[in-house]
C-alpha cells in the first residue's frame, strides 16, 4: 500500500528542489559571466601590460597562469553571493579547516614543486629554449610551469621533470650567458713548432663563421704528455643548440687537422717501447735438438 506524504511536506520538498535548482542556475550564470569577462577583457589588458614591460615567455607564463587562477577564484566568490549560498570565503574556511590534515599529506609534493617553481621563476637558473644538463639528462627547456618543467632531449624525448628535482640538484646551463665556450685540446709532437701550431689553431677559429671574434679565440699550452704537447684552444659560440655545438666542434677540429697535415705538424699517437731480454739458455740445456 503506497504511502502518500502530507500536502505540506510535498509542497516543502517541491519548493526546496525548485530553490536549489534556481540557486544552481544563478551560480552557473554568474560564474560564467565573471569568468568570460575576465578572459575577454582582463586577460588581454594584462598581456599587453606584460609585453610593454618586455617580459619574455619565461616570465609571462607563470604570471598568466596566476591571473587565470585569480579570475576563477573571483568568479566563484561572486557566483556564491549571487546564488545566495552565502560568503564563499566563510564556506571555504569551513571546508579547509575540516580537510587541512588530509590535503596537507596529499599535497606535500605538489607544494614542494610549487615553491621550487617560484624559485626557478625568481632566480632564473635557466629559461625557455635554454640547453640544460641535470641528473644525467640533457635537453632544451620547452615549458616552465609552477609544478613541472618540460625538457626535450636531443633524442626528441619529452621529459616532464618535477621542479623540486631541478632546485634540489645541480643544474648545468652551458648557455646561461647566451654564449658557449668550446675547449679543444690538440696534441702536437715534441719536435714540432709550438708557435706555428698556435697560429694555425687561431687562424682556423677566426675563419669559422660560427665562432665569435669577441671573446677572441685563445690557445694555451696545458700539458706535456708522454708522447705529445697539449695545446688547448678556447673559442666561443653564440647561443648554440646542441646540434650547433657538435657541428661547429667537428668542423673546427677537422679544419685544424687538415692544416696540420699541410704544414707537416704531427699529431702523435701514444706508443710504448718494451725493453729487456729473455734468458732461454738454461731452459734449452736439457733438450735434445737433433
Amino acid at each position: 500500500m503506497a504511502v502518500t506524504p502530507p500536502p505540506q511536506l510535498a509542497d516543502a520538498i517541491g519548493a526546496g528542489a525548485a530553490t536549489a535548482v534556481t540557486q544552481f542556475v544563478f551560480f552557473l550564470v554568474a560564474f560564467l559571466g565573471v569568468y568570460l569577462l575576465g578572459k575577454l577583457f582582463v586577460r588581454p589588458v594584462f598581456d599587453r601590460a606584460l609585453r610593454r614591460r618586455n617580459l619574455d615567455s619565461h616570465a609571462r607564463k607563470p604570471l598568466q597562469k596566476l591571473l587565470t587562477g585569480i579570475i576563477v577564484f573571483v568568479a566563484i566568490s561572486v557566483a556564491f553571493r549571487f546564488a545566495g549560498y552565502g560568503d564563499f570565503l566563510t564556506s571555504l574556511a569551513t571546508i579547509a579547516a575540516a580537510a587541512t590534515l588530509a590535503i596537507g599529506f596529499a599535497m606535500q609534493d605538489v607544494i614542494k614543486n610549487f615553491v621550487a617553481g617560484v624559485f626557478i621563476y625568481t632566480d632564473e637558473p635557466f629559461r625557455i629554449d635554454d640547453w640544460i644538463e641535470f641528473d644525467g639528462h640533457s635537453g632544451v627547456v620547452e615549458d616552465i610551469s609552477l609544478r613541472v618543467t618540460r625538457v626535450r632531449t636531443f633524442d626528441n624525448e619529452l621529459l616532464t621533470v618535477p621542479n623540486s628535482l631541478l632546485t634540489d640538484g645541480v643544474i648545468k646551463n652551458p648557455v646561461a650567458k647566451e654564449t658557449l665556450r668550446l675547449k679543444v685540446v690538440f696534441g702536437i709532437g715534441y719536435d714540432d713548432d709550438i708557435e706555428r701550431a698556435t697560429e694555425i689553431i687561431v687562424e682556423e677559429a677566426e675563419a669559422h663563421d660560427d665562432i665569435l671574434a669577441d671573446p677572441a679565440p685563445s690557445v694555451r699550452l696545458t700539458e706535456l704528455g708522454d708522447s705529445s704537447v697539449g695545446l688547448q684552444s678556447r673559442v666561443w659560440i653564440k647561443n648554440p643548440s646542441r646540434s650547433d655545438f657538435v657541428k661547429t666542434r667537428g668542423e673546427y677540429t677537422t679544419a685544424v687537422k687538415e692544416r696540420f697535415d699541410e704544414e707537416g705538424i704531427d699529431i702523435p699517437y701514444p706508443n710504448r717501447t718494451l725493453s729487456g731480454s729473455i734468458d732461454v739458455e738454461s731452459d734449452l740445456e736439457g733438450l735434445d735438438l737433433q
